[in-house]
Parts: C-alpha cells; structure tokens; sequence
C-alpha cells in the first residue's frame, strides 16, 4: 500500500539542479488544482534594478499587483524570443486583466544587455513587458534570491552565450512565488497559470 501511494508522489516530485550557481529548485505539481508548489525556499526577494528607460525599478514598486519574472537575454538565439513572444499574445488574450499583470524580462548579460540594448529588444513585444538590468552584483543577487541557473559560455569565435533557467515566475501580489510557467507550456495552460494568479488578487 505505502509503495502504491509512494510513486505517484516521486513522479509529482520535480528538481532543477542549478548548477554553477550551486542551487537546487525542487518543487510538486498539485494535481488537483495543476500549481506548483516550491519546497523549501521559495523564489522571489528584494531587488534594485534598472529599467529599460534608465529608471530605478524594486521589489517594493511592484507591491500591490501580481507579476510574472523571466531571466534571459537578448543574444538569446530561441528561449527568450520565444517567451516573451508567448507572454506578449498571453497578454493580449488576457484582455483588461492583461493590464493588471507586470511582466519583467531581467537580463543575466548585464556586460552586453545595459538599457538601451534593453529598450530595443523589447520594442518586438508587448509594451507592457518591463526590461530589467543591473551591475553584475546585482544581477546575481536577483538570479540567486529567484534560484535561477546561468552561466556564461564561450563560444569558438571568441563571442560568448548565457546558459540560463527557462521558466517564467509567477509572483502574487505581495510578492510571493505562486507558480511558475515552465518552457514549452502549451498556451490554454499559461492562460490558465496566469488568470488563477490573476484570480487569486481579485
């Protein structure tokens, strides 16, 4: 009996080895209601960071409106153009609630990635996406509070690439990790993802 029970809760059980970073993210899909449930720490903490337009953005300014957190960058080949692309239709299919949800697009490439890089990229996606950068300290602060991977690579023509986490962090109101929206979610799920938490600040 207790081995038949056992399984299905190895099987619901998930860990992300983070690895130069030295973290380990393991969390539990609810099957009831399909959340994730983080164990041990959660994600999320205080941050200070810079906006596309020059603009001091932090922790504190966000309190009072739900947010979703995407790390990447944007000599990103797939991952992040690819993400934020579904985060900008996720946006316009959420309609007015669409207004209500903070998108933050934090960059782990502060070398290359400094506001106005920011404010380029981001003028392919929706408006309401917010890019965030930093001194390298800072970054690291953030990836670490969020338990994200990254990693600088090089690559054989001299150049380098970032090697980094693919999920998007889904933030509550007050801050708190709610779920999160994992790479390749197909989208009727991340509209899902993103009205509960919408739903859980009405």
């Amino acid at each position: 009996m207790r081995a038949r029970i056992l399984v299905p809760v190895l099987l619901a059980v998930t860990a992300i080895l983070v690895g130069a970073a030295g973290f380990l993210l393991v969390y539990s899909k609810d099957p009831a209601t399909g959340r994730v449930v983080a164990l041990g720490t959660e994600p999320g903490g205080p941050f200070r960071l810079t906006d596309q337009t020059g603009a001091t953005l932090t922790d504190a300014d966000l309190k009072g409106r739900p947010f979703a957190v995407f790390f990447g960058f944007t000599h990103c080949p797939e991952i992040c153009p690819t993400t934020l692309w579904e985060m900008s239709q996720a946006l316009a299919a959420l309609g007015p609630d669409g207004d209500r949800l903070r998108v933050l697009f934090v960059t782990v490439d502060p070398e290359r990635d400094r506001p106005e890089m920011l404010r380029e990229y981001l003028q392919s996606f929706d408006h309401r996406i917010t890019g965030l950068t930093g001194t390298p300290e800072e970054i690291a602060a953030v990836a670490k509070s969020y338990r994200v991977y990254w990693r600088k690579v090089p690559t054989t023509d001299g150049d380098y690439t970032m090697d980094h986490s693919a999920m998007v962090y889904l933030m509550d109101a007050e801050g708190r990790f709610h779920d999160i929206i994992a790479y390749g979610t197909p989208e009727p799920e991340r509209l899902v993802a993103l009205r509960r938490l919408l739903a859980a600040d009405a």
